[in-house]
Order: structure tokens, then sequence, then C-alpha cells
């Protein structure tokens, strides 16, 4: 089966949340990624609870009828902080802090984390075998997933973007090969985020 896992968009800075919206910048995003998946023959879309995913998969859903699974254990790692600041304004704004998170230093479990996401996302493939299923969720997500796939140690090691879209074929053997990385065809005219 191949699993599509699709990053949120760009969510509003918040310093009384962890869980915010999305911005107007991350509705666009939204919008292109669901047009750009729209001619993909997808039998399920899951999401991540938090709202940021959940407003990212609508526009894809209600074109392709779909309606959307939310699952707990792919929502971000910083789910409980009670603050959000996406991370190239934390890496503008506070470097030291932004590198301490590039290189591990974290207070996070993360080892812990990946259990959690491979576990929710191996039971999204083993329930869809042989179908093609969209997954909206979390640049962490994504990085641990990935990780676990290449046979990596848990970490965070690259940067999704906004509504990036990454591939995997999964086998009911249990090989798991990525495909693609960041795709981002469908933001090629937009500004970087900032």
């Amino acid at each position: 089966m191949e699993l599509i896992l699709i990053r949120h968009g760009l969510p509003e800075r918040r310093d009384d949340t962890s869980d915010p919206p999305l911005s107007a910048v991350g509705h666009d995003q939204a919008r292109r990624v669901a047009a750009w998946l729209r001619h993909e023959p997808i039998d399920a879309v899951y999401s991540s609870t938090m709202l940021r995913a959940r407003q990212t998969a609508e526009p894809f859903a209600a074109h392709a009828g779909h309606e959307v699974s939310c699952h707990d254990g792919i929502c971000e790692f910083d789910r409980n902080t009670g603050a959000y600041v996406p991370m190239e304004v934390l890496k503008r704004e506070n470097y030291e802090a932004w590198l301490r998170m590039a290189t591990g230093e974290h207070e996070i479990d993360i080892a812990t984390f990946q259990r959690g996401v491979v576990e929710t996302l191996e039971a999204i493939v083993e329930a869809n075998a042989g179908g093609r299923v969209a997954v909206f969720c979390h640049g962490g997500v994504i990085n641990v997933w990935t990780a676990h796939v290449l046979g990596m140690a848990p970490r965070l090691f690259f940067e999704p973007d906004y509504t990036s879209v990454h591939r995997y074929m999964c086998a009911r053997t249990g090989q798991r090969n990525v495909l693609a990385l960041n795709e981002r065809a469908h933001l090629r005219d937009l500004a970087p985020a900032s």
C-alpha cells in the first residue's frame, strides 16, 4: 500500500495554546495541496487530532468525498507545551533554542514519541492493505516515521515544508520504503514562510 504523509499548513503563532488554527497562508497551502492531490485515487483520509492538521485535511477530504479519521497517535510532540512558535520563527527570534531543538536537545523522549507514531501508522497501514491513504500530520511525525523506515535512530533530521507530501510503500511482508520526501510543486509560486 502507499502511505502518503502530508504536513499541515502554516499555523498562527500563539502563546496561549499549542493547538493553533491555520493562518491565512496555511489555509491557502491546504487548498493548494488538496488541488495537487485531487487526481490521485485515495482510499482513506486520516489526520492528527490537532486543529492545524484537521484544517489542512478538510479541503482534500471534501473534494475526495472522504470522512477524516482523527488519531491522537500522530499528534506532534509539542502538543502539551501551551504555546506554538513555527520553527522558522524560532530560528529567527531565538537561534539558540532552535539549534537545541535541531540537534536533539529537547525535553521530549523522542524514542517514546517515535514508538507511538510508528504504532499508529502501522495500524493505518494494516487497516488499508493494498490501498492508498493520505495522512495529515506534523513535521516531527514525518521525521520519526522516516527515520524508522530508513532504520535510523529516532530523531528530527530534516525540515518538512508546510503541506509538503511524503510517500512510502508499505508491503505486507513488513518492508517499508521511501518513495519521495518533501514534494512541494504545489507551492512553487509562494514565497517561503517567515
